[in-house]
């Protein structure tokens, strides 16, 4: 019985995962957010989980999620179902779970003020004003964990938060995937070669906005 037990507890519980990076995509839960702007995080995650056959499979710690191994790291690929505004309440426990420090924690997630299809890597700083990221910091008690802010760019008129609380319209629909593309290939950086490198890489001066030439 005894040794029953233990093998359970060994199921259960991770072991030792000092490895392990963590990439998290932020959004809203619910049918009918999912092509939001605001959900882009979502639906990186998701075309990051299709391009390197990962599942998002286990539901816990207010979010779904899934184990792996990118590039040959393990990885776990996180969306939080909290609404955006509490993405901390499950960022924190996954971290704590799997003993996942902040500097592997990645979190990917929409940003206004960059042109749509444009992408930037940071290692750390400030929320910006989003809350999904002040969540975030509240919770892990600090800023310094790297994230990767994906450009959807800020309407010429009207509400923002009415903007980002839409789909992508018809000029941006069509190249949402190849924004996913460009994510996908700055996780796939940063995992093989650290943030400075994903920075140097992906944060080019020149690198156009989809769907300009």
């Amino acid at each position: 019985m005894v040794h029953k037990l233990f093998g359970r507890l060994k199921r259960e519980r991770p072991r030792t995962r000092a490895e392990w990076i963590l990439i998290v995509g932020l959004g809203n839960p619910g049918a009918e957010y999912a092509d939001h702007r605001h959900n882009i995080g979502f639906r990186c995650v998701d075309h990051l989980a299709q391009q390197h056959h990962l599942t998002l499979n286990k539901r816990r710690f207010k979010a779904i999620f899934g184990e792996g191994r990118l590039d040959g790291t393990r990885v776990i690929l996180a969306k939080p179902q909290t609404f955006m505004n509490d993405s901390g309440s499950a960022v924190a426990p996954l971290s704590r779970w799997y003993k996942i420090p902040p500097e592997q924690i990645l979190v990917i997630y929409d940003d206004l003020d960059l042109p749509f299809g444009r992408i930037r890597v940071r290692p750390g700083g400030g929320s910006g004003g989003h809350n999904g990221i002040k969540s975030i910091i509240a919770s892990l008690g600090t800023q310094e964990f790297p994230r990767i802010r994906v450009g959807i760019g800020r309407p010429r008129h009207g509400d923002p938060v009415d903007y980002v609380l839409n789909a992508f319209d018809r000029e941006q629909a069509p190249f949402v995937s190849d924004l996913c593309d460009r994510v996908t290939q700055a996780v796939q950086t940063f995992i093989a070669e650290g943030v400075r490198e994903a920075m140097n890489v992906h944060n080019s001066s020149d690198q156009l906005p989809l769907g300009e030439k």
